[in-house]
């Protein structure tokens, strides 16, 4: 037995895939990614050697890569990253997003229904597609208003939201239509190793090590509910093993923070941990025009998967982001590395024009 997991050499999937085979008795990952600009090799580093890790470079738009992995690994489950994931980068180049989030997990879904379709018994019966999905398909929560709950309307704002919605609607319809063996997980915004530095919390961590400014859109009171990549990581295999097919699970830390409010803790840990002779970093925060459609709030409610599957996050909020940035603090090279050409080139393009 093995599993399939498309993106996994990207923030999240790179930590599942490391998390899942932490474990010894865990089936082997077959890993399907692209290595876009947000995937990279170097996150997998510690499994080289390892005979239950197989990497595969490719496309999940390449239907015929997706049958041959299928007819060859035969694995009991798919477990769908694969995704364009940057909102400010949807808002550049929305192509790219309709692409990879839309026609990518139709083709991955049709790929799928052909190979469960050629199975029989116990195998057929445990087949799972797992749809790792976002927060940010509900839309916008006024201050107060009840956090999203998996019956929440969709509402997305950006190109980015809009093709995971779109992506998320596929998977329902093909186990209405087909009867596909689905589950869907939603999560709030996570943080944690890997994580590449174009989204808030690690841009913030490695521009204040290098002594640049730390933009921050508009009046900084966006709000967000913030999720340890881990904890992340063992929702997803809690869904895997008990959720109810077709059904929705929201994966949430119980945590929601104004952005200034993430940026100033992060601020205050390296003040702690590596303090610059030069003053607080905290004097380095700017702010800079906002994002355009900028979603004010978003906040999970994940009261189903705890009620049903018994799963709570691990790491508070105060844990999970001194991790996090001790990771950072200690990992200078993976940081270097991924900081190429065309990610100055990006930073470049999205923050120059917001001064």
């Amino acid at each position: 037995m093995t599993i399939l997991v498309t993106g996994g050499a990207g923030f999240i999937g790179s930590n599942f895939v490391l998390d899942w085979l932490a474990d010894p008795t865990a089936e082997p990952v077959v890993n399907l990614d692209n290595l876009t600009y947000a995937g990279n090799r170097a996150n997998l580093a510690s499994l080289q050697g390892d005979a239950r890790h197989s990497f595969v470079h490719g496309d999940i738009c390449d239907r015929a890569l997706a049958d041959s992995l299928l007819a060859t690994h035969r694995p009991r489950a798919i477990v769908h990253f694969a995704a364009e994931s940057h909102v400010d980068r949807s808002i550049h180049g929305p192509g790219a997003f309709m692409k990879t989030n839309v026609d990518g997990t139709f083709t991955l879904l049709e790929a799928a229904r052909a190979h469960w379709g050629t199975l029989a018994g116990d195998a057929k019966a445990a087949f799972r597609f797992h749809h790792v999905s976002t927060d940010e398909v509900y839309g916008s929560l006024q201050p107060g208003a009840p956090a999203f709950t998996e019956a929440h309307p969709y509402e997305p704002n950006s190109p980015y939201s809009a093709s995971k919605a779109a992506s998320d609607h596929l998977v329902r319809a093909w186990h209405h239509t087909y009867g596909l063996p689905v589950v869907t997980t939603n999560c709030s915004n996570n943080y944690g190793p890997y994580h590449f530095p174009e989204k808030l919390i690690p841009l913030m961590i490695v521009n204040a090590l290098a002594g640049k400014p730390l933009p921050v859109y508009g009046d900084g009171q966006q709000i967000r509910d913030w999720l340890y990549v881990g904890d992340h990581c063992s929702g997803i295999r809690a869904v895997l093993a008990g959720g109810r097919l077709g059904e929705t699970y929201n994966i949430g830390g119980w945590n929601e923070q104004a952005n200034i409010d993430i940026v100033k803790i992060v601020c205050g840990l390296l003040d702690e941990l590596r303090p610059d002779p030069a003053g607080p970093y905290a004097r380095l925060i700017t702010y800079v025009t906002d994002r355009p459609g900028h979603d004010r709030r978003y906040a999970i409610d994940a009261r189903k998967i705890e009620r049903e599957l018994g799963w709570r996050p691990a790491e508070t909020f105060a844990t999970g982001i001194r991790k996090t940035v001790q990771w950072y603090l200690a990992h200078a090279d993976w940081v270097a590395q991924v900081q190429s050409g065309a990610y100055r080139d990006w930073v470049s393009t999205n923050y120059a024009a917001r001064a």
